[in-house]
């Protein structure tokens, strides 16, 4: 079972990841943690990294490419990050495709929250964040990776615990490979 979870920062995305991994015993890859290398094996401040992501697009097709690598070297895997679902799916690599969002304001105030900040510098920052990967996200893959027709599953995770929101990802994706079974069969 390969699952991608998509979503904006401070949806709950990354938390998720981990607990469906844990519940369904496979590995996962965070999308996040990959650009972070490659902004470190570049010498790079991360908000250095991310303006020059948006004119140097080798940036993320070197991304995509170990995302790629990295999401197709199992079966059973989880991968994190904003672009993986729409990016397996148009490369035709089997995957279940979940989308996570949250209202703006919930999302700033968990941000802000884990990293000790001020909510209004955190809906600041988040905001630049996501002028700059739409912006990116737009010109390199001619797609919004907020698009709702990208995914097979959509939850808003602003009033749910990131416990019922993976059992979510869990039952639903669980639910969709039984029936691509059964498709299979029937041939």
């Amino acid at each position: 079972m390969r699952i991608a979870i998509s979503g904006p920062p401070g949806s709950g995305k990354t938390t998720i990841c981990m607990l469906v991994a844990q519940r369904l015993d496979c590995d996962f890859v965070l999308v996040g943690q990959i650009f972070r290398q490659l902004a470190t094996e570049r010498g790079m401040p991360l908000e250095t990294f991310q303006r020059l992501a948006e004119e140097d697009e080798t940036i993320d097709k070197e991304l995509d490419a170990r995302m790629l690598a990295t999401a197709t070297s199992k079966d059973n895997i989880i991968v994190e990050g904003r672009m993986a679902g729409p990016m397996l799916k148009a490369k035709m690599v089997p995957v279940f495709a979940v989308y996570v969002d949250a209202d703006e304001r919930v999302r700033a105030e968990r941000i802000a929250k884990r990293e000790s900040k001020d909510v209004e510098v955190v809906l600041k920052e988040m905001q630049i964040r996501t002028r700059s990967e739409r912006k990116r996200y737009l010109a390199y893959y001619g797609t919004d990776p907020a698009r709702k027709e990208l995914y097979d599953l959509w939850i808003d995770s602003s009033k749910l615990t990131a416990d019922a929101v993976a059992d979510m990802v869990v039952e639903s994706a669980r639910r969709a490979c039984a029936h691509d079974a059964r498709e299979i069969e029937k041939g």
